[in-house]
This record gives C-alpha cells, sequence and structure tokens, in this order.
C-alpha cells in the first residue's frame, strides 16, 4: 500500500513540453503534503510525511522511499501527468488542481481516463486527493 501511495503522489509530478512558463512559473519550488486521501478515505500524516514535489516549469521530481520523475501538460486548471523515471514510467495520469490561500490541491484520476470533476474523492477509489504546502 505504502508503495501505491508513494507511486501515486508521484504521479502527481509535473512536465511535459509546449507549455509557457509564465503560465505555470508560480508551482515552481518545493511542495510538501499537508492532506492526503483516496477513494474518500483520509491518510495518516506518516504516510506522507517525508515526501516531497519538486515542480520546475513542466518538470516533476517526487521524492519518497523511492524517486519519481516526469513531465506535465496544464490546460485550464487541468493537467496531464506522464512518468519518465522511477515507479510510474510509463504511466499517464489526468488531473484537476487549484491553488488556494497557499495551498495547491490536486485530484488525480489514477486510471487515467478522464479528469475528476471536482476535488472529492468519496466513493471513488481511484481518485487521489494531495493538498501541498509550499515549503
Amino acid at each position: 500500500m505504502k508503495q501505491f501511495i508513494t507511486g501515486i503522489i508521484v504521479f502527481f509530478c509535473i512536465s511535459c513540453a509546449s507549455i509557457h512558463s509564465s503560465k505555470t512559473d508560480f508551482l515552481n519550488g518545493v511542495w510538501k503534503p499537508v492532506q492526503e486521501e483516496i477513494g474518500g478515505n483520509a491518510l495518516p500524516k506518516e504516510s506522507f510525511a517525508t515526501q516531497s514535489l519538486i515542480i520546475k516549469d513542466s518538470n516533476y521530481i517526487f521524492t519518497a522511499e523511492s524517486v519519481d520523475k516526469g513531465v506535465v501538460k496544464y490546460a485550464a486548471g487541468k493537467m496531464d501527468i506522464y512518468g519518465r523515471e522511477g515507479v510510474n514510467k510509463g504511466k499517464h495520469f489526468t488531473t484537476i488542481y487549484k491553488l488556494d490561500n497557499g495551498l495547491f490541491y490536486v485530484c488525480y484520476n489514477l486510471a487515467g481516463t478522464n479528469y475528476p470533476e471536482s476535488f472529492d474523492t468519496k466513493g471513488k477509489p481511484l481518485y487521489f486527493l494531495c493538498v501541498y504546502k509550499k515549503s
């Protein structure tokens, strides 16, 4: 389960050419999870205490027990995340995101089939929500 959760967060991470960095500069930096849930169930803080998401333009590095790297395409509050190295190599995740009061909310559809319609994961076992704070 821990490997699965680590992998989930990793996909969140970002990068994929053809985006204008000025549109996403506000996401650049190191982000630490402050809340996580999957399928409506909150995860204990200990499970994500050592995780970090580093975003630089359209590239991401996610660190926890392992390292995951990839790229992301941004469009109108949505992201397509493509794992290039690590646990999520070759995987594609669809997400929605928002920045609110200094917190970065990302709701992932781990199936990658469509974008979540809200930040609610209850009753959706393949939906993962992570709330990050810039460190």
